[in-house]
């Protein structure tokens, strides 16, 4: 997995409860975010929102996330990270508040107050959403694939809309995704093995293409064979 951006790390890790943090100890809620899991059908009957996004929950794996800032200065154009098909687009209408890293470390929730664009699908471990959130002068988002997004409207007139993509979107690693007017923030939330290792430190300066982390290849390799030996199939492709 590579960076969809060129920008400044703001966290990464695990999530491990319904909150997610957009800076160490500063955070927001998952479920807030994403909104309400009604784009897969939920086989686990589970109430626990974080563990409803799993798809492969049974074979270890978890969920991670990523949060990249993009200073006003920053190329304002975003990637694909890797392979990955998104199949449903939700669009929150909110606040144009500051996401630079001294606002984003005392105020809870930020993402959630912000307009942003939410696109949720799947790559080859499972639950993958990429999301653009706005911020000041960063109203206007544009997404090439995705020709009917409106961002910079009013949110009490439509405070949230879902659209299906279908099957018609395959992004590869390093696709162009879209741009934003001048600087925001990308957050990256996806389901992995536990073995998945990041490459980067929190206040890193990343660019677009440059390696944020992958999965253990032996580790997964394994995995693997002991699956495919007790009956499963898992497809693989190589390692992001």
């Amino acid at each position: 997995m590579v960076s969809p951006c060129d920008g400044t790390v703001l966290h990464f890790g695990t999530v491990d409860t319904e909150h997610v943090e957009q800076v160490k100890g500063i955070t927001y809620s998952l479920k807030d975010f994403l909104g309400e899991q009604s784009w897969k059908q939920n086989d686990s009957n589970t109430t626990n929102y974080r563990h409803s996004l799993l798809h492969k929950p049974d074979v270890g794996n978890t969920l991670y996330q990523c949060v990249i800032y993009l200073a006003p200065g920053d190329y304002h154009r975003f990637h694909s990270p890797t392979e990955w098909k998104p199949t449903h687009r939700r669009h929150f209408a909110g606040e144009l508040l500051s996401v630079s890293p001294s606002i984003a470390k005392w105020l809870p929730g930020l993402f959630c107050l912000n307009e942003r664009a939410v696109y949720l699908g799947h790559w080859e471990h499972g639950f993958f959403s990429y999301t653009a959130v706005g911020a000041t002068n960063v109203g206007t988002v544009r997404v090439y694939f995705d020709k009917t997004l409106q961002t910079n409207i009013h949110k009490k007139s439509a405070p949230m809309k879902e659209i299906c993509l279908g099957s018609a979107v395959d992004l590869k690693r390093g696709d162009p995704i879209g741009e934003f007017r001048m600087g925001s923030t990308i957050v990256l939330i996806f389901e992995a093995p536990i073995h998945f290792n990041f490459s980067i430190f929190p206040g890193d300066k990343v660019k677009m293409g440059q390696r944020l982390g992958l999965v253990h290849h032996q580790r997964f390799q394994d995995r693997i064979s002991h699956e495919k030996s007790d009956g499963g199939y898992v497809t693989m492709r190589s390692a992001s």
